[in-house]
């Protein structure tokens, strides 16, 4: 997929990468991806870690998510407007950029909104093969927006989760969501209430986008054995669970610098134990150790999953045209140069157009 041309750099945009994903397939897609995200969390101390940079409004926040292994380098641009959807606009958005590390050039520029679904569902259902109980079958989505489709593919393809309980203070999204997932042998049911769909189930994902403290479970909905897969947290003030919850449960986070800032435990004290995921699965200290023990994966979404999706992106381009080379980068004959090559260029304007 490189470029002979220094100034080329490959970009992959929503239509060629819905086209990619049907190609792989939706299914085999979030598999592999799940193998290259639990692949890099693997060599979790190779990457250079920071929480993302984030710049905070009172309608949402914008964020830079960089990390690099020493080889390759990436960094994803994400906001979350939780009131985007009252004008037809995404809560989220997001695109990255895939570089190499000895020369600093762009290597991939990539839409990353649908990739970022992709990749957040397969992180979950990756977390949920070490922390869920074996026999898990039954998940309740409370939350029926624009992740939740893609978290039921990624636990169904993975953990073989074929019993869904959906529910959402829209009904329109639940109807919608049970619409999408047609076809696909999940046993699926509408719920009237957050405590009837979580009766029974033994994972509980929860992936609201309410911008506040909510109270989305409370204590007296989680019964042992549960697994709770809390997607919805990513921001300071946004929370989704009670803290009663998280005092009963045994937590397991990516990194724990930024959760602490913008997961569920920001409701907790700062020394509150927690476990990283990365530990969990090196085998380095316990998941799941029984099936009465309440499990919590605090999922924010961190740099180095952006950085596994990137990186299996590129590699499954190889062969393939989706994508387009965008001339980005200034290719001057001599490197020094820069300004004799807005010289030539100038020479080759037409008489008649002014150059600036």
């Amino acid at each position: 997929m490189a470029s002979p041309s220094l100034n080329l750099v490959p970009f992959v945009s929503v239509e060629h990468m819905m086209d990619l994903v049907l190609e792989v397939g939706i299914d085999r897609f979030l598999v592999e991806l799940a193998g290259y995200i639990e692949d890099d969390f693997r060599r979790w101390e190779d990457f250079d870690k920071t929480a993302r940079v984030a710049c905070h409004s009172t309608e949402g926040v914008i964020e830079l998510m960089p990390t690099s292994d020493g080889r390759l380098y990436a960094f994803k641009y994400v906001n979350g407007h939780p009131k985007n959807t009252r004008t037809g606009k995404q809560t989220v958005t997001a695109f990255g950029v895939l570089a190499d590390v000895e020369t600093g050039y762009p290597l991939l520029l990539s839409e990353m909104t649908i990739l970022t679904a992709l990749r957040t569902a397969a992180t979950s259902a990756v977390a949920a093969r070490h922390l869920a109980r074996r026999d898990a079958r039954t998940m309740a989505l409370i939350g029926n927006g624009a992740q939740s489709e893609f978290q039921a593919r990624a636990f169904h393809a993975l953990l073989g989760i074929d019993r869904l309980r959906l529910y959402d203070i829209d009904a329109a999204a639940t109807k919608r969501c049970m619409t999408n997932l047609e076809g696909l042998g999940l046993d699926i049911q509408a719920c009237a209430t957050a405590e009837e769909a979580v009766e029974g189930a033994d994972i509980i994902t929860t992936a609201t986008a309410d911008k506040q403290c909510a109270t989305i479970l409370s204590d007296n909905m989680i019964g042992p054995g549960v697994h709770i897969n809390a997607v919805g947290g990513d921001c300071p003030g946004k929370t989704e669970l009670h803290r009663d919850i998280l005092l009963r449960s045994d937590i397991f986070v990516e990194y724990p610098p930024q959760t602490r800032i913008e997961g569920e435990i920001q409701q907790l004290d700062d020394d509150h134990p927690v476990t990283e995921l990365w530990r969990v699965i090196m085998g380095q200290t316990p998941g799941r150790s029984s099936d009465s023990q309440i499990t919590l994966f605090d999922s924010v979404g961190f740099a180095t999953e952006d950085f596994s999706a990137l990186r299996y992106v590129r590699e499954k381009l190889l062969g393939t045209r989706h994508f387009i080379e965008l001339d980005l980068l200034a290719d001057p004959d001599e490197p020094r140069d820069l300004y004799g090559m807005l010289l030539r260029r100038q020479a080759k304007l037409k008489p008649s157009q002014p150059a600036g």
